[in-house]
């Protein structure tokens, strides 16, 4: 075994390149940072394929906005004004939720954009090796121990260490959904889309025994588009199985036509009520999904990594270290509710999200989406849900067991 090799102490490492680790290096180039070492998977297994995230923004903005992904425009790959949800009966809900504008960003541009910004700020160094160990030290600091591509060990030391690397096992939980995919990049023979319509969910797929199934369409051109099959239920399917799904989506409800298959990703998202510790001893963080900041009810994970790097950086910047929820307390009891309605099969998933977007008007329902609704706009759309069942899976939470469970190493979705 290689002895470790000491290494320069830094302000804050970062561990991971995903979206979380990057947008936390990104945060932190700002004039009066502290100095950042990102470790960075080379390139091999460790390394997650090109994947999609998606989240929705103003459309326009001032010259004073400081949304959180406004500094990511460049790096989105389409945007839609109007989005579309179809019943299982066939009947399609359009809707636009100005001033919200749906986007798509492809990581391979986003990681791009990152690593040339980073590239010209002074305070930061970008790492290629492997993570082995993350742990907090004696003196209230922490090390991070890595291995390079040429099989050197480095021993990277820092005030703080934030690790954005999917956990192996998830805490315990109420309920343990996953939501999981698979897409097609498609090139058609014909123009057979509209590109200012983004297909969320579309329930003219067969309904599997157990959760609920739907198909995802985002127009990238009349010709081109990524259409996937996904579920929510409790275990993963084969990739044949996936495959199946959506030769029968693309040839019998969208009826394509001939068409090619240009790409294709595959993904597993935890929809879970499980507590996601943020902190791991004095000096040691978790962000992203291992923080916390995946949607429980939705997958969504994108935006809310955005806010929650933002806050790091001004914490940072006033002289402390915290990683603050990226998701209120009031928005993760709603999803717990949820996530055992639709596990237990107290309500219907497809109509239950049908009936939403027919009752709910869309710039709400979006902001609801993204827990960004006042107590009473809350309480308006839990009226326009199955009240009943819904009820009673809120009453009966309380007295239930958070069980604990293994799960897979998950990579960050798309959503």
């Amino acid at each position: 075994m290689n002895r470790p090799v000491p290494d320069a102490t830094s302000d804050v490492v970062v561990v991971g390149g995903g979206a979380a680790g990057l947008s936390l290096a990104l945060r932190l180039t700002a004039p009066g940072s502290p100095t950042v070492t990102l470790v960075e998977a080379p390139d091999g297994p460790l390394r997650p394929p090109e994947r999609t995230w998606c989240y929705w923004d103003q459309a326009t903005r001032g010259p004073h906005d400081t949304e959180d992904t406004a500094d990511f425009e460049e790096a989105v790959t389409a945007s839609w004004s109007r989005l579309r949800v179809h019943g299982r009966d066939g009947d399609a809900i359009t809707v636009d939720p100005a001033p919200l504008r749906y986007r798509m960003v492809r990581s391979a541009d986003f990681e791009r954009l990152a690593h040339a910004r980073l590239a010209r700020s002074p305070g930061v160094r970008v790492l290629r090796a492997t993570a082995d160990t993350v742990r907090n030290t004696a003196d209230g600091t922490a090390e991070v121990s890595c291995t390079t591509p040429d099989g050197d060990t480095r021993l990277l030391r820092a005030r703080h260490v934030f690790d954005s690397r999917p956990r192996r096992v998830l805490p315990p939980a109420w309920t343990r959904l996953a939501q999981h995919f698979r897409g097609w990049f498609v090139r058609t023979d014909t123009a057979r889309f509209d590109p200012r319509v983004a297909d969320l969910m579309d329930f003219r797929v067969p309904q599997p025994p157990h959760g609920l199934a739907f198909g995802y369409v985002l127009p990238l051109a009349p010709d081109r588009a990524l259409v996937e099959y996904t579920e929510f239920s409790r275990t993963p399917l084969t990739t044949d199985a996936y495959e199946t799904a959506l030769a029968r989506y693309t040839h019998d409800v969208l009826e394509l036509g001939t068409f090619t298959v240009e790409a294709a990703e595959q993904g597993v998202i935890p929809m879970t009520d499980a507590r996601f510790a943020r902190r791991v001893g004095p000096a040691v963080h978790r962000i992203g999904t291992a923080g916390g900041a995946t949607r429980p009810a939705t997958g969504y994970t994108f935006a809310a990594v955005q806010r929650q790097s933002r806050a790091i950086a001004e914490a940072l910047h006033a002289g402390r270290a915290l990683v603050p929820p990226a998701h209120g307390r009031r928005a993760l009891a709603m999803d717990a509710v949820l996530l055992r309605a639709l596990d237990t099969g107290r309500i219907d998933g497809p109509d239950f999200f049908t009936g939403l977007f027919r009752r709910v008007p869309p710039h709400r329902l979006l902001r609801f989406l993204d827990g960004d609704t006042a107590p009473w706009e809350d309480w308006g759309i839990g009226l326009r849900t199955p009240v009943g069942p819904m009820l009673r899976t809120a009453l009966e939470l309380p007295f239930l067991p958070r069980r604990p469970h293994g799960t897979p190493r998950t990579g960050e979705g798309h959503r």
